[in-house]
């Protein structure tokens, strides 16, 4: 049974394998608490492209975060409803943003405080294109280091 079902899984694997990545991506990147992490690490184990991985989780993640920045600027009333963002998590973000600048969008990737970020990047009318080269930075360098990581460990192994 259980090797019907691990065999079910890398055959979906293979065939979807890009497309479940954008997906899981690309919600990653919202108030969802999924993690694209685990599905980028089984497709380079399953000998998918290290380059078009990293790309195409990249390219996904970016434009969940860029969904999160449209909806910051329609206002608080608009994160709170569809977003179901807390005031602790706007607070975070605007914490951030006070300390760092805008070099806080570099850090969007980090689980519990970059949804934060992304948010308060549209609450505070950021300049889109700043948004844009610091969060594409920021999620292109998570995944190509987390690639290089996996490969190393598949070349010492």
């Amino acid at each position: 049974m259980l090797e019907l079902l691990l065999s079910i899984l890398t055959s979906h694997l293979a065939r979807y394998g890009y497309l479940n990545l954008f997906i899981f991506s690309f919600l990653a990147a919202t108030i969802l608490p999924l993690g694209s992490e685990p599905l980028m690490v089984a497709l380079l184990y399953q000998g998918f492209n290290p380059f078009a991985v990293v790309i195409v989780a990249t390219i996904g993640n970016f434009l969940g975060s860029c969904t999160t920045y449209y909806l910051g600027l329609k206002g608080r009333a608009v994160l709170e409803k569809y977003l179901y963002a807390s005031e602790k998590s706007l607070k975070k973000g605007e914490e951030l943003f006070n300390k760092y600048g805008i070099y806080a969008l570099l850090f969007t990737w980090v689980p519990g405080i970059g949804d934060g970020i992304t948010m308060m990047a549209g609450l505070m009318n950021l300049s889109f294109k700043v948004f844009s080269v610091l969060v594409f930075i920021g999620k292109f360098s998570r995944y190509f280091v987390l690639a290089y990581f996996i490969e190393y460990l598949n070349f010492i192994l």
